[in-house]
């Protein structure tokens, strides 16, 4: 139960973010929202704080206390989402969806930190990555389909009471089976390390989310940019100095947390980046509609699924960096492969690219995920949390590429091709860029991450990842009892 709780929590989170998006129309009829870049912020206003405040609430459950935090996640979740699906203006609706991504930002980091502190590094954790890992890349395929299914059957208004609903009994069950909390760290918090990665994170996702509205080279664009670079180095300058810092450089400078986190900026990237490139070629080449686009992706949430159900066999039988290089590989191979799909519809072809994407991707995300999280003392694993499930909303800046290659690509042939051609070319060389992209995330893993993590401090991993949840006791025996 409690890995159902935890898992279910993390498949809301991604849930949260893509029910709305086939929804974005009727919701701007509805509410008058002015235009497509006012609408935009529907999306965006729940991203920026999930992005920006993942780091500070993975520290402060190690302060507050996982459970704790975890539990007003949901809560607040629910609260926003009833708000969010009873809002009669736009103002209310993007206020409510700035609440759903702070929730997101509460929720996700304690989950993982929850997770890998409840399952003893080895086996368990590594089937309970598993299933967390389908379950989140599940939630964004679900979301897709259910958002064009509830639209299309009530209004777009039970999009965001299906969160409250859902949320609401995440919230019971985590009342019920997660103990409560028995160990928390006495160190004070850094906050101006906080201040100073939190601003920069929100700069940083502003920059990405917002520059193909505004243009790449504008001002607020370009300043948001700066702003990002200038207040990310002054945190790791801050972050050398501090006698507790928020994210200690060593944490960061460990093979297995640095190299991992851009491998999973990859997979996370490319995935989102290239799944963008398919709904466009979906709708706009193909002619699909929404709802068809969105049970168009079900292959590729089948195949994540497969592969989180056995994706703890293959670390086992394999180790965790040679699955790493067979997840990114395949995922390189199904994206790249979609360079072929035709300007006519090819049901098997675009089932199997994607497919093979989801499939390879989940691979990924587990591997990289079990490498970040093994050999952490009790009192790191809710910061790394935060730096785990940060890829998933940075990446972005990889849907942001991949779009911009398209677009170029597409200007590049407009004089020599057909517009549709040209649209489709361009959609190419977007797909193709992604599978090489993850080949070079290949190439870092194979000269990086060879090695597993090693404890600090001369630690066993046992003792570096024993779990700490509760008053009733969270032992290797008790957990498997459990």
């Amino acid at each position: 139960m409690i890995l159902v709780t935890l898992c279910s929590a993390t498949f809301v989170v991604g849930l949260d973010f893509s029910i709305v998006a086939v929804a974005l129309p009727e919701i701007g009829s509805a509410l008058g929202f002015a235009g497509t870049g006012d609408l935009q912020w529907v999306v965006t206003a729940c991203l920026l704080p999930t992005a920006s405040l993942l780091l500070l609430f993975g520290r402060l459950s190690d302060r507050m206390g996982r459970r704790n935090l975890f539990l007003l996640g949901l809560l607040l979740l629910v609260i926003t989402s009833l708000i969010a699906g009873l809002a009669a203006n736009p103002g209310t609706l993007v206020a409510a969806r700035a609440g759903q991504g702070i929730a997101g930002a509460m929720i996700s980091p304690t989950a993982l930190a929850l997770l890998t502190t409840v399952f003893p590094e080895g086996p368990q954790r590594t089937k309970a990555l598993g299933v967390n890992g389908a379950l989140l890349s599940l939630g964004f395929v679900v979301g897709t389909i259910g958002g064009g299914v509830i639209t299309s059957a009530f209004n777009w208004r039970w999009t965001m009471l299906i969160m409250a609903i859902v949320g609401a009994a995440v919230l019971i069950s985590g009342l019920a089976v997660l103990s409560a909390d028995r160990e928390r760290t006495r160190r004070a918090l850094d906050v101006p390390g906080a201040v100073l990665v939190s601003g920069g994170l929100f700069a940083l996702v502003y920059w990405v989310s917002t520059g193909a509205d505004n243009g790449w080279g504008s001002g607020p664009t370009m300043a948001a940019l700066v702003l990002a670079v200038l207040l990310l180095g002054a945190f790791l300058l801050v972050e050398r100095r501090h006698p507790s810092p928020l994210v200690p450089l060593s944490l960061l400078n460990r093979p297995s947390i640095k190299w991992g986190w851009i491998v999973g900026l990859i997979t996370f990237g490319m995935c989102g980046g290239t799944t963008v490139l398919l709904s466009l070629y979906m709708q706009e080449i193909l002619g699909w509609s929404a709802l068809e686009t969105g049970l168009g992706f079900l292959a590729e949430g089948l195949g994540a699924l497969v592969s989180g159900l056995i994706v703890s066999r293959l670390i086992g039988a394999w180790g965790g960096p040679r699955t790493l290089v067979a997840g990114l590989g395949i995922q390189a191979a199904g994206t790249a492969a979609m360079v072929v799909l035709p300007n006519e519809t090819n049901l098997p072809l675009l089932l199997l690219t994607s497919g093979a994407m989801g499939f390879g991707h989940v691979l990924a995300v587990v591997a990289f995920i079990n490498a970040m999280t093994s050999g952490l003392r009790d009192d790191e694993q809710g910061v790394v949390g935060g730096l785990a499930q940060m890829p998933q909303f940075v990446g972005a800046i990889g849907t942001a590429a991949l779009a911009a290659i398209a677009s170029s690509r597409t200007a590049a042939l407009e004089s020599t091709r057909s517009a549709v051609d040209a649209h489709l070319g361009g959609l190419h060389a977007g797909m193709l860029a992604g599978g090489l992209v993850c080949l070079a995330g290949v190439l870092i893993t194979v000269l990086f991450l060879r090695r597993p993590a090693t404890p600090p401090d001369g630690e066993s991993s046992a003792d570096a990842t024993e779990p700490s949840l509760g008053a009733r006791g969270s032992g290797p025996a008790e957990v498997a009892a459990r």
